[in-house]
Parts: C-alpha cells; structure tokens; sequence
C-alpha cells in the first residue's frame, strides 16, 4: 500500500461538476501520511471535559513517540481503552467514577493525513459512531455522519471506512484457511488491532497468538497475511475486492449526482459565494445588534427626566396592591364568618326547642296511675321479675343482675316523699349551654358588622389607589411619549433589519450544510477511486508479490534483534516461526518465566510494527503498548531473572532509533508507570494520584 492516501473535496473550492471533478488528479494532492494517527482523546463530561493531547506543539501533528506515566489506578489503561473503543472496539472502561462522569468520547485522528472526529456515546456500548472532517473545539463544525458499529462489513460501518484508510476496505478472511471452498467473513478494524494495541493483560499472557481460541487463532494468521500482502489467493482476492468497490463506486456516483442535481435546483451558488452570504448576514446581523443597543441606550438616557415620575407610579402601584389585598383579606374573613354564624344561630334554635321539650315530655316520669289517675305511692319498678305497675312479667337478660328503677333510669324503689326532687334531678338543664351559645353568637355577630363596616372603607381605599396609579401611569406616558416616538420608528427600522440579516444567515448556514452533505458524498467517491487505483496496481503486481517465508525470516531477524539490544539473558535460537509463535532457547515462548514472556511479546509486536511500516504495508501506522515494564521491577510480580539485567531504558532507546529512523513517520502510545528520565520530553501526561498534585488521574476531578 502507498503511504500517501485520498484527500477530502476542498470546502473552498467551487463545487465541482461531478463525482469524477472529486477525484485527485496528481500526487500532489494526496496525504503525506499513510493510516490513523491518534492526536487527541476528549471525554465530554457532565460539567466539564477531560482531554489527552498527543499532538507536538510546534506543527500540530500526532508525536512520534507519546508516554502517558503515573501511579497506579489512575486511568492511564482507559485511555488507550478508550481510543480502541472509538475506533470501533465493542467496549469501553467502566470504571465507577468514568459511568459517573463521562458521557461521549471523542477521538481526533488523521485520516490519510486529514483530521477527522470520532464520537461515540458512553454508558451502555453504543451501536453507532458519528465522524466528521475537522478538529476538535472548531465553532461551526461540518455535520456528522453516521457510521454503524456491527455489521462490520457494510459499507456504511465505521470499519469500513477507517480500514479504506489502510487499504484493506472489503477484505475477507476464510473461516477455514486451508479449504478452497471456505466460508468468509469480513476482516473488521478488531481484527486489525491484534497488531496495534497490546493491552497489560496479553503481554505475560500464555495467550499472545489467542491460542485458547481456535477460530482467532486463524483469524489472527490471515490478518498478518493480510497485512503484508502475502496472502496464497492475493490475485484472486484482489479481483474481488476490485469487483466490490467498483460496485459501491457507482453507487457512490450515483449518490453524488442525485444530491449535486439537487442543490442545482435549489440555485444556492457555489461555497464561495454562499460563505459570502454568510459572512454578510453576520455582518449585517452584527451592526443592527449594535443599532439596537445604541437606539435603547439614546431612549433610556432620553428618559431619564422621569424618574421622579416613575418612582412615584411604582410606589402608587404599591400602594394599590397592598390595598388591594388588604380588601381581599377582609373579603375572605367576612365570607368564612357569615356561614359560622349562621350555624351558632341554628344551634341556639335546638337547644331552645329541647329545653322546650323536656318540661313538656318527660318519659322517665311517672306520679300517677296512668288509669284512675291516682296519685301511686310509689314509682313503678321491677320485683321478682314483675313490673309493680302492670303486674306483667319482665324477662330479663341472661347473665345481667336486675338493677332498680331511678328517676334517672326508670328502675328500682324510691320513696314517694322523694318523688319532687327527685323530678327536678332527672330534668336535662341546657341553659348553660344555651348561654354559651348565645354568648359566642353576640361575639362573632359584633365581629361581622366591624367586618363589614371595614369592606366599605378599604374598598374605597382600594379604589383610590387603583385612580391614583393609573393617573400616574397616564403621567409617566405622557411625559415620556413625546420624547421617545421620535426612536420608535427608528427601532422597529432597526428590528426589521436584524430580522432579515437573521433569516440570510440561516438560510446561508443551511445552504453551506448541504454543500458539506454534496463534499461528503465527493470524498466518497474519492477515496474509493484511490482505493481502486491502489487495488488495480496490487493486481498488476501480485505475480511478484512477495514471499511469505522471506517475509517470515525478515519479522523474526527483526525480533531476534530487539531482544539482543534489550540484553535478554541467555538467548539463543530467538526466532519467529512460520506459525508466527516465537521461540526462545529452541521451545515456544509459553515456557519462559513471567518477566520473559513479557520481553517475548514486545519484541514479537514491535518486529511486526516495524517491518510492517518499513515495507509500506497495509498497516494503520500506529501502535498501542500498556505497561511495557510488567513483571520487570515495577509493580505486580517481580520476575528476578529480568529484573536485575533487563534496563529498561533499553526498550525506550530503541524506540526512539527507530522512530528516528525507519519508523519516520509512524506514531506508538505507551503507558508505563515510572518511565525513566530519558523520556521525559515524551510524556504527554503524568497522573499522581494526589489530590494537591494535579491531575489526580484521567478523571480529575475524582480524588477520593
């Protein structure tokens, strides 16, 4: 694959008049740099933005080498995780404080060389990604589009569209290698990152080639093929690939022509012209702004000779307001007291008729014969189960002793000389209740009356406020009109402009949308005619594509290489086989110690990165590495062996030779814990995990 890829349709440029006006025409056009480069993290917040910059200060492009140090649980993991999930891996951290905070994270990356935004949301794993050309934080961003995460495969997915800047769009990996008639499946951006990112937990891991998965294992295989195009069927998997893309080619065409056909239509003009609009409208928009703002300051220092006037309508209306709700006050009162008397008055008219009643209808008295009229000599009662009156027996309740018969409950023997008092007993007196009554009657009676004598006057109290504000208010605008009426026309003048700038302005916003929609579909169909061209070159040359054991040979010379400068202790027989497993001391590296294996699986990574970029394969150009010093004297288990022997300067140093040589150009992320000193111009961020030594950690604001 060439190292140079597609441009974007220029946004300056007149709209062209068709798709093949948006394809590049000389080299000078193209991208000086093949792939992704990562240039900035940005995790949007609730209230505020945590960011990672992994751009050089001076022109603005990604380092060569970026280091992100401090302690541990700081985040300094999540934030490669966090690069790899905006790149379409189906995960990201979910840290307590990360759920907590971080809402959508964005990713700035070059996109053959251009820079792009990656955006995907945070919390549950989203199932889209939306990319737009530009840079972070730029005022009028283009729209967004919309890429799918899953199928992988279709060519609207965010693979898709990152693997097309590798040159590997519309590859297929055989689920059976070995069988002609095999079934496929898309290779996805996942796959790719086998061979970008190392994560913490697969550098020691007896797990390096994904040996506990059969199907990964083979997946893995084909992607180092792949990737050095050395793959058995290349020629005939050029052929499709090229069938493929011409095919979403010319539906891209088509797309192009439809929305260009469109925007003819509507006579927008050109970008130029209608980003002239634009500019106008804002100018225009701007100085009625500034008239407005001029027109209320003349008004206001026109005004002010009635302030005096205005001070005392204000403390009129005040007064009216108060009063207002005085009469409201009493208003209420008087409508909750009028029932309450109504019902005192209700009272007094029961108990009379009960006094009433009671001197004229006694039950419980009984003097005389009911018969003969014959005084009795006694009052009747119960004796031995008859009543002494009628003589009739009288059953009485089970279990209930008798009781005597009294005035008060008709029952047992008293004397007749008894008889008059104990009458005036047995009389129910209700006077003082009825006093009582009477009493409070009187009371609430008074309180009404006063209630209603106070309406009258604050309901003419209330009146005269009411005049006295609105004689005000008739003041305030007379003395004001004849000052102001002279603006009046000038401000509605004003108002009117602002209105007409406004509308320009977005019917220019929405025109240069569509422009940007137009300029999408372009670079579509830009990027499809590189990858085509490049497909086409691949197939010219595929008789002498190269060798698969030379290939083999140069990875594992390169590996024997880089654990040589590392002083790995007793090496011998150091080399890659034709499996891609790396052997050590003539077994696989599964039999080496923790602090070995380590070793093994950097130097296996870095042999692959390397030669890779240096034969202009289809690599993306950048490599991920998570704590390159585990098991080798920082944190964890400490492997003796290597602890002592292995410096791991060792590992920076040959970093920064071949960056500075062969791997110009081609970017590596490293996380590591305490890197030496030799490296602290390439530290992009150090997180100290103490809350008065900022940054505390990737979210600087949790420090407990």
């Amino acid at each position: 694959m060439s190292r140079a890829d597609e441009p974007a349709v220029d946004p300056a440029a007149e709209r062209p008049a068709g798709p093949e006006a948006a394809t590049p025409a000389t080299e000078a056009q193209k991208a000086p740099r093949q792939g992704i480069r990562i240039l900035r993290l940005r995790l949007q917040g609730v209230d505020r933005l945590y960011e990672v910059d992994f751009r050089n200060s001076e022109e603005g492009q990604s380092r060569s080498l970026s280091v992100i140090a401090g302690a541990f649980s700081t985040g300094k993991s999540s934030v490669l995780e966090f690069i790899a999930y905006c790149l379409g891996a189906a995960k990201h951290p979910r840290h307590p404080e990360i759920l907590r905070k971080v809402r959508i994270a964005l990713l700035e990356v070059e996109l053959g060389g251009r820079p792009h935004v990656i955006e995907r949301a945070v919390g549950e794993p989203s199932t889209a990604a939306y990319i737009r050309p530009g840079r972070l934080g730029e005022n009028e961003p283009p729209p967004l589009e919309r890429c799918l995460i899953n199928p992988v495969g279709d060519p609207a997915s965010l693979s898709s569209l990152l693997l097309s800047y590798c040159g590997l769009e519309g590859v297929e990996l055989k689920e059976a290698p070995t069988q002609a008639e095999s079934g496929t499946d898309p290779l996805s951006i996942r796959d790719l990152l086998w061979l970008c990112y190392m994560p913490n937990e697969r550098l020691d891991d007896k797990n390096l080639l994904f040996e506990s998965s059969r199907m990964k294992r083979l997946k893995l295989g084909q992607v180092v093929d792949v990737v050095f195009g050395i793959q058995d069927d290349k020629a005939v998997e050029l052929g499709r690939r090229i069938k493929e893309l011409e095919a979403r080619r010319a539906r891209a065409r088509a797309e192009y022509s439809a929305t260009q056909e469109f925007l003819d239509e509507q006579d927008l003009g050109n970008r130029i012209q209608v980003e002239l609009a634009r500019d106008q409208a804002e100018r225009d928009a701007a100085e009625a702004d500034h008239a407005l703002a001029d027109l209320n300051t003349q008004i206001h220092a026109t005004s002010t000779f009635a302030a005096e006037l205005r001070d005392r309508h204000r403390d009129a209306a005040r007064r009216a307001q108060r009063a207002a709700a005085l009469l409201r006050d009493r208003e209420t009162q008087l409508r909750r007291f009028i029932p309450l008397r109504a019902q005192y008055a209700d009272d007094i008219t029961k108990l009379t008729m009960l006094a009433e009643a009671r001197r004229l209808f006694d039950p419980l008295q009984v003097t005389v014969c009911p018969a003969c009229l014959t005084p009795l000599r006694e009052v009747p009662h119960l004796t031995d189960g008859h009543c002494t009156l009628c003589r009739s027996e009288v059953t009485e309740p089970e279990g209930m002793p008798p009781e005597p018969i009294s005035p008060r409950n008709g029952s047992g023997p008293v004397d007749v000389a008894q008889t008059d008092d104990l009458i005036v007993d047995a009389t129910f007196d209700v006077s003082s209740e009825l006093r009582a009554t009477k009493a409070r009657l009187g009371e609430i009676t008074r309180y009404v009356e006063d209630l209603d004598a106070d309406i009258a006057r604050l309901r003419a109290a209330s009146k005269e406020a009411d005049a006295e504000e609105a004689d005000l208010a008739h003041a305030v605008d007379s003395a004001t009109n004849e000052a102001i009426s002279p603006f009046l026309t000038q401000r509605d003048d004003v108002m009117r402009r602002q209105r007409i700038a406004m509308t320009e302005l977005e019917r220019a916003r929405t025109a240069i949308k569509m422009l940007d929609s137009l300029d999408r579909r372009g670079a579509t169909v830009t990027r499809l005619e590189v990858s085509l061209k490049t497909l086409r070159s691949e197939l010219t040359e595929a008789s002498a594509q190269p060798d698969r054991d030379e290939v083999i040979r140069e990875v594992s010379k390169r590996y024997a290489a880089i654990l040589t400068g590392w002083r790995y202790p007793k090496i011998e027989q150091a080399f890659i086989d034709k499996h891609l497993v790396p052997q050590m001391r003539g077994s696989s590296y599964i039999d080496a110690s923790s602090g070995g294996r380590t070793l093994i699986s950097l130097a296996w990574i870095l042999a692959i990165f390397e030669i890779a970029w240096e034969r202009g394969s289809a690599h993306p150009g950048f490599l991920l590495i998570d704590s390159p010093q585990k098991n080798l004297g920082q944190g964890g288990v400490r492997d003796a062996e290597f602890a002592d022997s292995v410096a791991v300067a060792d590992f920076y140093r040959h970093l920064h030779e071949w960056l500075a040589g062969r791997g110009q150009g081609a970017q590596i992320v490293v996380v590591d814990n305490a890197p030496p000193t030799s490296v602290d111009s390439n530290v992009v961020v150090r997180y100290s995990r103490r809350a008065d030594q900022p940054p505390y950690g990737l979210i600087e604001d949790e420090v407990s």
